[in-house]
């Protein structure tokens, strides 16, 4: 008499399958830890951090993040799409400043990030 043991088997690999299940979730999902939607635009590296660009269909969105997170200093990010406002995030973080979003269907943008005394910009972009 032969024993079946598939369910056994089936037991014990389920839930090895379900532990994989976040490992691949939609590759759109890595910009949920940066706080902005859409697919990486542009980054620009600083001395001190980065400045990441976001795009979507009508929006962009910016953060500045830190090289090296935990102490507590001032940081911010300003983004503007050509003819509107600037959207700015200023304080004092351990680790990012933003994220700012603009309207920006069919326009240009343009971003500016800093942390502590150092800067950087990208000049006019995604037009």
């Amino acid at each position: 008499m032969r024993r079946r043991r598939l369910p056994l088997v089936g037991l014990l690999v389920l839930p090895l399958l379900g532990g994989l299940v976040p490992l691949l979730a939609a590759p759109g999902t890595a910009q949920a830890a940066s706080g902005c939607s859409g697919r990486p635009a542009k980054t620009v590296e600083f001395s001190t951090g980065e400045l990441r660009v976001y795009k979507s269909r009508a929006h962009a969105c910016a953060v500045t993040v830190a090289k090296k997170p935990g102490k507590r200093r001032t940081m911010s990010v300003t983004l503007q799409a050509r003819g509107g406002r600037v959207v700015s995030d200023k304080g004092s973080y351990t680790k990012m400043a933003g994220p700012v979003t603009v309207n920006a269907l069919n326009r240009c943008v343009r971003a500016t990030g800093a942390i502590g005394k150092k800067s950087v910009s990208t000049g006019w972009i995604l037009c």
